[in-house]
């Protein structure tokens, strides 16, 4: 196991807390920050596994992901403003 891999696993393990926040949380702005966190560390990941497994086009598939998380949340938000 390579030091990339070792990093993308702890990355992995870190989306766990985000998804029970998530999925529990009764606050709406709670939910989007577990949103916008577990995104970020779901495109750190794909980023350090494409270093791992050496395929630079892998990258494109990480830095994709963190543009359309960002624009999602604002949809999100968007959706949130009805009722908050």
């Amino acid at each position: 196991m390579t030091a990339w891999l070792a990093g993308a696993l702890a990355l992995c393990a870190g989306i766990v807390p985000c998804a029970a926040i998530g999925l529990g949380a009764r606050n709406p702005f709670d939910r989007l920050v577990a949103l916008e966190m577990a995104a970020m560390l779901a495109s750190l990941a794909m980023v350090l596994l494409a270093e791992a497994m050496r395929q630079p086009s892998f990258l494109d598939a990480g830095l994709t992901l963190a543009l359309l998380s960002f624009g999602g949340s604002f949809v999100f938000v968007r959706f949130l403003e009805r009722w908050v």
